[in-house]
């Protein structure tokens, strides 16, 4: 299971793992506090950065604080999306701009899988491992963070602490088997010198099952050397080591706002866990829970006080660390998710099962069902999905109407208040296009090359980030294409 996180300008959240490195729940790991983890991969080769996607699962979230004034946002929502039109697009494919490699992954097309976007660029990842900057100001492309020519990047994170974009990257000099990390100033992007930036934690092995995870919320840098097991955690604003954990019988850290939760090799009928202060590494409490012998873990989860406990088939336990007070959802009614979104700040969380999103509390009360918000993708593709920053939308790639499905293959953009399940807007292949009136004095062929080419950028979206500043949306189909919408 896949934890997602809000995306969006503020602080952020993507955690990417792979198949092989699932701890302690199998093969599911929420997705959980504002952070992003990358793993290495065993047994990468050149041809695996193009399936990177069926591998690993992305997810975004920002620290963001609630909204109290719900009904004022709800009316101002409904006019902040409309008549939203398909109003750029940029080509990852297209080699234009300040390039001075000649990137052998451009050789073929890939799907897009990240979008970021900070200040004025646009930076869009392909499941390549290409990475290119294009300039909303000019609308061209600036340069390709790629480097190197064997170099793949695995994913991006802006770390707002200093104005810079760190990339994380395998290589084809060591068989794309270990992590390495650059930081490069915004500034420097903007020049066209990606080259400008520096390493980072060269001092560690992050090969497989090694990771490094960027934490927003905490400002930290958490990371794991599977070659002498030791946990390091750094400071994300200079960098700096803090502290290091080195007990081996840490199977997995997860990490909250303020705490970290260790989870230990698990016992036959219990498994220990310590939380600590995520500034310093104390320990605040050491206990044991129990578990039900010889059943799988499907995932244990610290959020703030609360600890969410599921194994197969039984029912889900949320645990008060505070006075050891359990709640517990039946396991028919509350179903093993592949994927959440935590808002911390609400006291919500969003599972996702089926193509279906629900919204629960913390008593394990079901908050909303959603009226109008099949999502297209079967795997529940956290790439398209993003939460505002007030907590009170969910914008995702969905599927079409019923009646609109039978005319084109297009899906669509749903923007739903996470409050009520109400669908508040839609971008769609038919609201999307310019009006009669616009298209007034367009020959038929422009029109149709109109329709055609919005058509095409719903067909098979694969990422999606709402600049809420500019009121934007950006989309990454499986083209390589990046399609901007707004008003």
């Amino acid at each position: 299971m896949d934890a997602i996180g809000s995306s969006s300008g503020g602080s952020r959240n993507r955690r990417i793992t792979t198949s092989s490195s699932a701890s302690n729940g199998g093969s599911r790991s929420p997705l959980c506090g504002g952070r992003r983890r990358v793993v290495a991969t065993k047994n990468d080769g050149w041809s695996n950065p193009f399936l990177a996607n069926n591998t690993v699962k992305k997810l975004q979230r920002r620290e963001i604080t609630s909204n109290r004034h719900r009904s004022g946002a709800i009316t101002k929502s409904v006019h902040r999306f409309r008549n939203f039109r398909l109003t750029e697009r940029y080509d990852m494919h297209d080699p234009v701009g300040q390039c001075s490699l000649v990137l052998p992954l451009l050789m073929r097309r890939a799907k897009v899988i990240e979008i970021v976007v900070v200040h004025d660029i646009v930076f869009a990842l392909a499941s390549s491992g290409v990475c290119a900057a294009f300039s909303r100001g000019t609308n061209k492309t600036i340069c390709f963070l790629n480097i190197y020519p064997d170099e793949v990047i695995r994913s991006l994170f802006y770390n707002k602490n200093n104005d810079s974009l760190i990339t994380v990257s395998v290589y084809a000099s060591d068989n794309f088997s270990s992590l390495k990390c650059r930081s490069i100033r915004i500034e420097y992007i903007q020049r066209g010198k990606p080259d400008e930036g520096f390493p980072l934690f060269e001092t560690e092995s992050l090969k497989w099952p090694g990771f490094v995870e960027f934490d927003d919320v905490n400002e930290k840098v958490l990371t794991y050397s599977a070659q002498d097991s030791i946990y390091k955690v750094f400071d994300l604003k200079n960098y700096t080591l803090l502290y290091s954990i080195t007990d081996r019988q840490v199977e997995e850290i997860k990490i909250s706002p303020g705490i970290m939760l260790l989870i230990f090799s698990r016992g036959q009928s219990h498994v220990p866990l310590k939380i600590l202060s995520i500034e310093d590494g104390t320990v605040l409490k050491d206990f044991n829970h129990l578990l039900h012998r010889n059943k799988k873990v499907d995932f244990i989860e610290q959020f703030n006080e609360k600890l969410l406990v599921k194994q197969d088939n039984e029912n889900l336990q949320i645990l008060d660390v505070r006075n050891a007070e359990v709640k517990e959802v039946g396991s028919t009614e509350f179903m093993t998710p592949s994927a959440f979104i935590f808002l911390y700040e609400n006291q919500l969380f969003l599972t996702f099962r089926n193509q279906t999103v629900s919204v629960w509390n913390f008593r394990g009360e079901l908050v909303t069902s959603f009226e109008d918000h099949v999502l297209s993708h079967p795997d529940c593709n956290t790439n398209n999905i993003y939460i505002t920053s007030d907590q009170d939308l969910i914008v995702s790639f969905c599927k079409a109407d019923n009646d609109q499905a039978t005319d084109t293959r297009a899906g669509s953009i749903n923007i739903s208040n996470i409050w009520t399940g109400k669908c508040i807007a839609k971008i769609n292949s038919s609201n999307a296009m310019p009006s009669k009136d616009e298209q007034e004095g367009s020959s038929s062929n422009k029109r149709q090359v109109e329709v055609n080419m919005v058509e095409e950028a719903l067909e098979d979206i694969t990422a999606l980030y709402f600049d809420e500043e500019h009121n934007e949306i950006y989309t990454g189909n499986s083209n390589g294409l990046v399609h901007v919408w707004s008003n």
